[in-house]
């Protein structure tokens, strides 16, 4: 028994001493992972490891003794966390003596080192014992790569969890670890160095008298000037090192005295790299310094950064200094002071406004924008520089604007005065009399309605903007400058000449209106009633089209200043009643008229669902009475009304389903349970109750044999219901649901939409149960009767790919079968060229139903999840359908891949791009559109893959580029010139072809195919030029 036993405990160390022999004489590899697995799993110890090794670790040879240490530190690399407290002195001990070995074993003893500094039972003093015996007996710049980075791994291991300890050696530390990376050069380890110098300053670490020491170590880099190898596989770019040593440099204000002459000389150098990245780490140093440290720097500062805004060819450059010269008054503003300390702040402005302000004076004006951007810098960092700097500049402003006749100085003097008013913004004033424009504001606000009566366009533009910012200050503006100001903006909102300006004075007004309700409801909402009843005057004469582009102007400019709840209590009703006025027959009006008014209603509904109080005026005051006008429109007549008849026109309806949605999306649920208890009655029973004016001829029953105008009116609950939030219940909805699966398929093709549409709406929100089930067997049922014989089939299409895209978007498993029944429908004479446009339905954003701001069930990769799900077998079905059907698998194979993101569509696109080049010779233009617009963004991201197809895609694009379609052309052209980004030895071949090609759109009938084919033209022509 004791000698089976004997020969069990001599077996595996018999067999660790043939994987040892193995990895030291044999000079192979596996053994290594081999023992540090049986280590692992308990077969041996790392004693018995170290007594196997005895041998190679006392050979005279030294290659041998380093093979030895090195099988031990691959051990240790994977077994660290096993060993005991005791095991790790010993492991130290034996490798702090090996490192007075030869060179050749050093780097194994590192490697060794590097895994006892991750143990956790690493007894206190042994890491301080480890690093000391580093920094003696080993000279690290004298080691390889690999090695170095080694040495630096160790130390951030040993910062990382032995801080106190290595705290205990004082300034010795950073001496030491300033030994070890004087004079490296790789950036691999250089990335590690930098954060270790940045760990030794941010986690306090003593730095002693080696403060300039550790400095030029670490700033002879300064400006890191690398270019990383192509290919290279490590992926260190300049920029990182750039950052990590703006880490260092700007990370302790004991750097500045060295830093700051450093940063001034290469600012003042002539290479463009330096000077960025010197005035980067300036304003990254302003965060940490005080006026202490820039005290004697400022003037070589100031100087250096005046001289780049004034003389630089660069914006980059120009932004830079600008950035550090704002950082640097930043600094100097939040600096404590003692109350016999010299206030930098005020002198440091006082030699910027002396070397500025004359500039602003010139008569040429030649560096008026240079200076103007220095003093916005500077000002813009605290309220003591802004209060300092626009108090003297003004002044200075204001008279030149008056000294100056022309528009154009006049315009830039007054740019650059909206620039100091915009830096006012920043900063609130508790006392009225600590603000400085108080003291300008009479001098501001007559420059500013100068500027408003110039004829100068532009300088009529930046009086806009400049009232618009005035207007901001708190009580700057009197009631008399407010009257005066609304009068301007009124006038300018009925410009006709330039629409920027018209559009600037709306946004004004809108913005105004916010501040100062009161004064907008007095001066301008009244002069717009006024306007909208002379207005309604001029369309009931049929006067000419001034008069209505009047009109219009007043109905959006009624729209842009509903931007308080109580200018919209007065601006709604009087759109509402303009309405009213045009149903009745008042005036002169087609459906443009009653668009205008439905999108400035629409506006108005958008500007009300930031306030729940106005959202909720806005739906009960609004719908009611769009409802009203609808209904009354939708009634038989006795005598025939044109005018009545417009309210139920396609565009109208369509026009006011966006003002209805945009009016509920917003609502609360319970106000939402609130409207939805009238609305709904309406539609099904007929209740007109809550509607005012509810006095009609005959009942409203669009869905029991009301008539076709009534029917057409579902459109408006469908932008009603949809709109809903989901947890809001409908009364009546097995009855709504059935009603509108049966108009669904009814003779006229608005009115079977609407409800098809409003039918997958509410299927899409309605919570998973039996209750959807029976809704959807209902809704098959219905679409497989329709697509049999019959004449609505068309309808029955419309209702299949309504429901189809309201279970697409909420991933119900259903969805799958209709897709397949959709795409059965590829091959049918009647519905195939529909079918295939159906895909395009199914992967586009809706605008009325089917909308995440509606309270859809929207999920994020429904698009994804379609392709994976149905283009495999899109594909194979055009493989296998008659050549006759084939267009219709292109047609919708071209609508999916065009909607779906490019990050998805790439890995596929080798197996579908032959495919999409089929789809190019399609005759259908809305394919080729599709796919060109599939195909150009493909170029630019995927040019290896389709670089394989050049001779095809030139082919086609220079085909499509004579197309009837102008829109085919355009895209055609842009691809040509996308094509110019695949790899230049590929397109040469096709140089002349191209350009002589390309000369015929050049003289294209139409402007916007000419300016494309000039713009591939040129980019064909410098192919293989120099510095293309």
């Amino acid at each position: 028994m004791a000698s089976a036993a004997a020969l069990e405990a001599v077996a595996p160390t018999g067999a660790l001493w043939g994987l040892v022999h193995d990895f030291v004489m044999g000079q192979q590899e596996g053994p290594a992972d081999q023992v540090a697995a049986d280590v692992k799993s308990g077969s041996y110890t790392v004693l018995q490891v170290v007594e196997a090794l005895g041998s190679s670790l006392e050979n005279p040879e030294p290659r041998t003794r380093a093979r030895g240490i090195q099988l031990l530190s691959q051990v240790l690399l994977q077994c660290h966390s096993l060993l005991l407290e005791k095991e790790v002195v010993h492991l130290i001990l034996f490798y702090e003596n090996r490192l007075k070995d030869h060179h050749l074993v050093i780097p194994s003893v590192l490697q060794g080192l590097r895994a006892l500094s991750l143990c956790v039972a690493l007894p206190p003093g042994l890491a301080v014992s480890v690093l000391k015996a580093i920094f003696q007996e080993v000279h690290v710049q004298s080691l390889p790569q690999v090695d170095r980075h080694v040495v630096y791994s160790i130390i951030t291991n040993f910062m990382r969890t032995r801080e106190e300890e290595l705290k205990g050696l004082g300034a010795d530390f950073t001496f030491g670890f300033i030994q070890v990376m004087d004079g490296e050069k790789d950036p691999r380890n250089l990335l590690v160095a930098f954060r270790i110098v940045h760990d030794l300053i941010s986690r306090d670490y003593s730095l002693g008298p080696f403060v300039e020491e550790l400095f030029e170590v670490t700033s002879c880099y300064f400006p890191i000037d690398f270019t990383p190898p192509p290919n290279d596989p490590h992926g260190i770019q300049r920029e990182d090192l750039i950052l990590s040593l703006r880490a260092v440099l700007a990370s302790t204000p004991q750097f500045a005295e060295f830093l700051l002459p450093l940063l001034i000389e290469k600012v003042d150098s002539e290479i463009l790299s330096a000077k960025l990245d010197s005035l980067q780490t300036l304003n990254a140093c302003c965060a940490m310094y005080g006026q202490k440290e820039l005290k004697d720097f400022l003037p070589s500062l100031w100087a250096s950064i005046r001289r780049e805004v004034f003389q630089t060819a660069s914006e980059r450059v120009e932004a830079e200094g600008l950035a550090a010269l704002h950082s640097l008054t930043a600094c100097l503003s939040r600096s404590v002071l003692r109350a016999d300390a010299e206030d930098l702040l005020d002198s440091f402005l006082s030699n910027i406004l002396q070397d500025c302000r004359h500039h602003l004076c010139e008569p040429d004006m030649k560096l008026v924008w240079p200076s103007a951007k220095l003093l916005q810098a500077a000002a813009g960092a605290s309220a003591r520089a802004c209060d300092h700097i626009t108090s003297n500049v003004l002044p200075l402003l204001l008279e030149q604007f008056h000294k100056h006749s022309q528009s154009n100085q006049r315009r830039t003097i007054l740019e650059m005065i909206l620039g100091f008013l915009k830096l006012q913004q920043k900063w609130s004033y508790e006392d009225k009399g600590e603000r400085p424009l108080s003291g300008f504001k009479d001098q501001l606000c007559s420059l500013v309605f100068m500027a408003l009566t110039d004829l100068n366009t532009q300088l009529q533009l930046v009086g806009i903007r400049t009232l618009t910012v005035l207007g901001a200050q708190p009580d700057l503006l009197s009631s008399g400058d407010l009257e005066l100001a609304v009068g301007h903006l009124y006038r300018l909102s009925f410009l006709e000449e330039d629409s920027q300006n018209w559009v600037a004075a709306l946004e004004a007004s809108g913005t105004l209106a916010t501040l100062y309700p009161v004064a907008f409801s007095s001066h301008l909402v009244s002069k717009l009633a006024e306007e909208l009843c002379m207005g309604e005057l001029d369309l009931a004469r049929e006067n000419g089209p001034t008069k209505c582009s009047r009109h219009l102007r007043c109905l959006q400019a009624l729209s842009a200043v509903s931007t308080h709840p109580t200018i919209v209590k007065e601006t709604l009703p009087l759109l509402l009643h303009h309405l009213c006025r045009i149903n009745k027959g008042n005036m002169v009006a087609g459906p443009s008229e009653v668009i205008a008014v439905c999108q400035s209603l629409q506006q108005v509904a958008e500007k009300c669902q930031l306030d729940p109080e106005s959202c909720w005026y806005f739906h009960q005051t609004a719908i009611p009475c769009l409802l009203a006008l609808t209904v009354q429109a939708s009634m038989p007549e006795k005598e025939h009304s044109v005018m009545r008849k417009v309210l139920l026109e396609d565009e109208v309806l369509a026009a006011m389903v966006s003002v209805i949605g945009t009016a509920t999306t917003h609502l609360s649920p319970d106000l939402a349970a609130q409207s939805v208890a009238h609305v709904v009655p309406l539609f099904l029973d007929g209740n007109i109750s809550f509607l005012p004016e509810n006095s009609f001829p005959c009942r409203f029953q669009p869905f029991q044999d009301g008539s076709s105008g009534q029917r057409r009116l579902v459109a408006l609950l469908m932008a009603f219901v949809c709109s809903l939030p989901r947890n809001v219940e409908i009364p009546q909805l097995n009855q709504l649901m059935q009603e509108l699966l049966e108009l669904s398929c009814c003779s006229c093709p608005f009115s079977s939409t609407a409800a098809a549409k409003c039918f997958a709406g509410l299927l899409n929100k309605h919570p998973t149960g039996q209750q959807l089930d029976e809704f959807l067997q209902l809704a098959l049922n219905k679409v497989e009767a329709g697509l049999g014989s019959g004449p609505y089939r068309s309808q029955a299409f419309t209702l299949l790919l309504w429901v189809t895209k309201a279970l697409v978007l909420r991933y119900h498993p259903l969805s799958s079968c209709l897709t397949d029944r959709l795409m059965g429908l590829l091959g049918d004479p009647e519905l195939g060229p529909a079918a295939a446009d159906g895909f395009s339905l199914l992967m586009s954003d809706c605008t009325d139903v089917l909308t995440r701001a509606g309270h859809a069930e929207v999920r994020i990769m429904f698009r994804q999840r379609f392709f994976t799900d149905n283009v495999p077998a899109l594909v194979q079905g055009f493989h296998a359908a008659p050549q006759d059907v084939k267009p219709n698998y292109l047609k919708g194979l071209s609508h999916v891949l065009n909607r779906l993101p490019k990050p998805v569509l790439l890995p596929e696109l080798p197996t579908l791009l032959s495919l999409l080049l089929e789809a190019l010779s399609c005759p259908d233009c809305v394919v080729q559109l599709s796919t060109l617009s599939c195909l150009q963004p493909l170029l630019l991201e995927a040019p290896q893959v389709m670089s394989l197809h050049i001779d095809t895609l030139v082919t086609k694009f220079l085909n499509l580029s004579s197309s009837p379609s102008m829109a085919v052309r355009i895209a055609a052209l842009q691809c040509m010139h996308a094509l110019t980004r695949l790899p230049v030895p590929v397109l040469l071949p096709y140089k002349p072809q191209v350009i002589r090609a390309l000369a015929k759109p050049l003289d294209d009938k139409k402007r916007l195919v000419r300016k494309e084919a000039v713009s591939a033209r040129g980019e064909w022509f410098l192919l293989g030029s120099p510095g293309s």
